[in-house]
């Protein structure tokens, strides 16, 4: 969305409100089920410019520990100092800059501003790099790839096939102690 700015310019507003449907980018792995829904505005305040900006996106992906089906709104918040890029300025924009104090506004380019532009710099930048089910979602069994929480009986304790005559060897012995401690009457936990 290009928001002509001229009447918050001219000093003819303060206040310009902003309500529109977003389409991100495609990200692997994560599917959008709606455009993002952006509200906010652009005030002018004695010279001071601000542009201030909330979008919900809703999404399905899988979690990364278990794969299963996650659904749920992200919320990203676009909070941006603007300026005015005077025709014949050098200045250049926040995007293209490598200085990360530039990053902290955005510029009208002839009167304009992109909004899009910076809705979708947010949501690149603020994007989470996996998703979780739950926080303490225990993922799939190693065994047979069920996922932990419908439990599968599998045995936790793994053995190193190169050191399984050890395992064998350590187990013969737990259970001879066991037998001992029967005849004595002693349990071992």
């Amino acid at each position: 969305m290009i928001i002509d700015m001229g009447p918050l310019l001219r000093g003819e507003v303060d206040r310009i409100s902003i309500d529109y449907r977003l389409t991100p980018e495609p990200m692997d792995g994560v599917e959008f089920t709606e455009d993002a829904r952006v509200i906010g505005e652009v005030t002018n305040n004695a010279g001071y410019m601000r542009l201030s900006l909330l979008a919900e996106l809703p999404y399905r992906t899988e979690c990364a520990r278990c794969l299963e089906e996650v659904r749920g709104v992200l919320r990203f918040n676009v909070d941006r100092a603007l300026i005015e890029q005077k025709p014949g300025d050098d200045q250049e924009d926040s995007g293209d800059s490598q200085d990360p104090d530039e990053c902290e506004y955005a510029v009208i380019k002839n009167g304009k501003l992109d909004v899009d532009r910076e809705m979708l710099e947010t949501i690149i930048l603020e994007f989470p790099l996996r998703f979780l089910c739950s926080e303490d979602c225990k993922g799939l069994c190693p065994v047979c790839g069920t996922p932990k929480r419908q439990g599968c009986g599998c045995s936790e304790r793994r053995v190193d096939p190169r050191l399984a005559v050890l395992a064998r060897l350590l187990e013969k012995d737990d259970d001879e102690e066991n037998d001992v401690g029967r005849q004595q009457g002693i349990r071992k936990n």
